[in-house]
């Protein structure tokens, strides 16, 4: 039998141009499962209701590869259970050399299938890597020109840090500790969440 997985992140994104390659490879509308979440990993609904309904030589179609997952780790060894374990086709509609049905000069679809994902997962890692490795570079550049990261320094009043400690001792409360400053409670709160965070920073600096 021939199944149709279809993904998109949010609720609000349009299925159709998944569901008109599922119609032109004659997938059954019936036999197509939607899931409307993130491809972040495979905890999904519909596509575990599909792999319980698989059964041996079954074709599992797909409009590509980022529609199953966006973790390539995650994707090989969801087609390893698909492929090896439930033992079914799977057909990538968009990449025709993930076409586990197909074979070329005697060598199965599985096997070519199975080198283009590593491939794809090793190119994947690399890019990961060389963004970071951009970042840090880019970073200490910056930091050679003069600039500075992190949040700016807070304008506070000058009596601020002695209001802050009458509230956290409880001798105020929030709202008088906001009208000594002549600000609203929020801002207090937002001020005093600032200067927190502020604090957190240094401390893994110095940890760091």
């Amino acid at each position: 039998m021939k199944y149709g997985y279809v993904r998109v992140s949010s609720r609000d994104q349009n299925i159709d141009r998944q569901m008109t390659a599922m119609k032109e490879a004659e997938v059954p509308s019936e036999r197509v499962f939607i899931d409307k979440i993130s491809g972040k990993n495979f905890n999904r609904p519909k596509y575990l209701r599909m792999i319980r309904k698989l059964q041996e030589n079954d074709e599992v179609y797909i409009k590509s590869i980022d529609r199953l997952g966006r973790n390539y780790e995650e994707i090989i060894e969801q087609w390893n259970i698909l492929t090896k374990v439930k033992n079914v086709d799977i057909v990538v509609l968009d990449f025709p050399l993930l076409n586990t049905k197909n074979s070329v000069n005697g060598v199965t679809g599985k096997f070519i299938a199975d080198l283009v994902l590593q491939v794809l997962s090793y190119v994947a890692q690399i890019e990961r890597e060389n963004i970071h490795q951009r970042q840090k570079e880019g970073i200490k550049e910056a930091k050679k020109r003069g600039v500075k990261f992190g949040r700016p320094p807070l304008d506070l009043p000058k009596e601020f840090y002695e209001v802050v400690t009458l509230w956290q001792s409880g001798c105020i409360s929030m709202r008088s500790a906001s009208a000594k400053l002549g600000i609203n409670h929020r801002t207090f709160a937002k001020w005093v969440s600032l200067v927190e965070g502020q604090k957190d920073e240094n401390i893994d600096c110095l940890c760091n």
